[in-house]
């Protein structure tokens, strides 16, 4: 039985260049398809950091005056990736992020960057590298998104179409006069088209031509169907909500692995909870007590250190962290935030620590090690946000036995269990919960896991069970698997 052939398009991959989750998932997915019978290849833009990354490459398409100048589409593996690379270097060999300039701003030619990634996946999906032809074309955020209208537009018989939205905050709408520029037909400028309100939107685009829509969390997927959190594109997915479903991500447990992982002092094995009140539970107080020192915090074993990771933003809910800083420190707990963003909430936190030296531990920006370290010392997480599409810390507090403690929204909703009266008997519970999502709410789920946090039993009954949890990519891989397959009318895959 051949596999399935699934191009999959998107604007970054792990480890070759990330901003966010998505290069998480568009890097662990293909090898976690792998054993499914399911052949992935990405096409990425060839920033400067994919280029530096690159093994052997091959030149398989040379693409002359391609949206302003010569570009080639290449053909290698690197990372164990099977890749395709769009090297255009007019539109992507520039300093910045990948969507953003050294001033933080919007690329001003980002709609024609973007366009050419999805216009050259919709050449390979109509044949154009006859070694590669995909059953299905994967496209991921908006950046990606015109892809399925390209091949609707291209009149030919085309590879069937999938839309992931990993987080429908971000749609990239540009003006209408971008239309010939970006090579769509006229007539495409319709609310039937890829016209939203009198601009070109690129992920609706994507969301009315593909012929499935995924989103990376079931709760997300229904939560977008509401007019308050669907931005503006709520009616359209309720016209496709048959089409629409939500698969949960994992996570890479080779990377987020205690048993291994060289970032912390103390490992322990997630797969054996049951050793969790031996060396495991020793380890743990090795990485809290390193923990503390990182962040200036007092050498307190029995304090209930809270952990925090994510970017300072209103929807991530960090100013709810701040109007509970009295709660934190007046219940004896200590916090651990590790963060960048909002200027004004940054310099709030840095207040903070201050204010309560020893207590507050802030350090700004993004350090893999210190992320890594806060999973394995803390004794919980918190993720307050108020917006949520599926998450991955608290996926990675679950494996390093680290309790979440989370709001009830997206991907927290559906991935935390929250302890109730039912854990003092033991249970399915993992964590915590709290909703609606307010100041008050998060003081409460707060007072409510430090009095379990001190039950000894309790929380180790919580922790185990948390641990227990299958996070990786097994079970999501499965789901997108059978997609693909049933899109591409080919039979289900048998595994050895």
């Amino acid at each position: 039985m051949r596999p399935v052939r699934v191009l999959s398009v998107a604007s970054e991959i792990s480890p070759l260049v990330k901003t966010g989750g998505l290069a998480d998932v568009t890097g662990a997915l293909p090898m976690a398809l792998q054993p499914l019978g399911v052949e992935v290849r990405t096409i990425v833009p060839g920033y400067p950091s994919v280029m530096n990354m690159l093994g052997p490459v091959e030149g398989v398409v040379h693409l002359p005056r391609f949206f302003g100048g010569d570009a080639r589409l290449l053909c290698t593996t690197s990372c164990e990736l099977g890749l395709f690379v769009l090297d255009a270097p007019h539109l992507y060999t520039r300093p910045g992020s990948p969507y953003l300039t050294l001033d933080g701003l919007d690329w001003p030619d980002n709609a024609r960057r973007f366009a050419a990634l999805s216009r050259v996946a919709a050449d390979i999906g109509l044949g154009a590298v006859p070694s590669f032809v995909p059953d299905v074309v994967h496209a991921h955020d908006w950046q990606a998104a015109l892809a399925p209208a390209y091949l609707h537009y291209g009149n030919e018989q085309r590879p069937a179409t999938v839309m992931t939205v990993h987080d429908l905050s971000y749609q990239g709408a540009f003006p209408r006069q971008m239309l010939g520029a970006i090579g769509l037909p006229p007539e495409s400028f319709s609310v039937d088209g890829v016209e939203y309100y009198g601009k070109i939107g690129f992920l609706k685009a994507g969301l009315y031509f593909a012929d499935r829509i995924t989103t990376i969390s079931p709760t997300y997927a229904r939560e977008i169907l509401r007019d308050e959190d669907g931005l503006g594109l709520a009616g359209l997915l309720r016209t496709r909500v048959d089409d629409l479903s939500g698969i949960q991500n994992g996570i890479d447990i080779s990377i987020w692995d205690p048993a291994t992982d060289p970032h912390i002092p103390g490992c322990f094995d997630a797969d054996i909870p049951c050793c969790f009140e031996s060396d495991v539970l020793g380890n743990r107080a090795i990485n809290k007590v390193a923990l503390q020192q990182r962040f200036g915090l007092q050498p307190a074993p029995d304090a209930f250190l809270l952990g925090v990771v994510g970017r300072m933003s209103w929807p991530t809910g960090f100013d709810l962290l701040l109007e509970n800083l009295p709660t934190i420190v007046n219940e004896g707990m200590q916090l651990a935030l590790l963060g960048s963003g909002d200027r004004s909430l940054l310099y709030r936190f840095r207040t903070a620590a201050e204010a309560y030296p020893g207590r507050v531990g802030v350090a700004i920006g993004y350090d893999e090690g210190t992320d890594h370290l806060i999973q394995a010392g803390a004794d919980a997480l918190v993720v307050p946000s108020r917006v949520e599409p599926c998450g991955s810390t608290q996926l990675c507090a679950l494996r390093y036995g680290t309790v979440p403690i989370v709001s009830g929204v997206g991907g927290l909703a559906d991935t935390v269990v929250d302890a109730g009266d039912l854990v003092i008997a033991g249970g399915a519970q993992t964590g915590f919960k709290f909703a609606p999502v307010s100041s008050e709410k998060l003081a409460q789920v707060l007072k409510r896991a430090a009095s379990a946090f001190h039950d000894v039993a309790v929380w180790r009954r919580i922790q185990r069970k948390g641990m227990s949890i299958d996070v990786s990519w097994s079970g999501p891989a499965g789901r997108y698997a059978d997609l693909y397959r049933s899109l591409a009318k080919l039979p289900e895959h048998k595994v050895a």
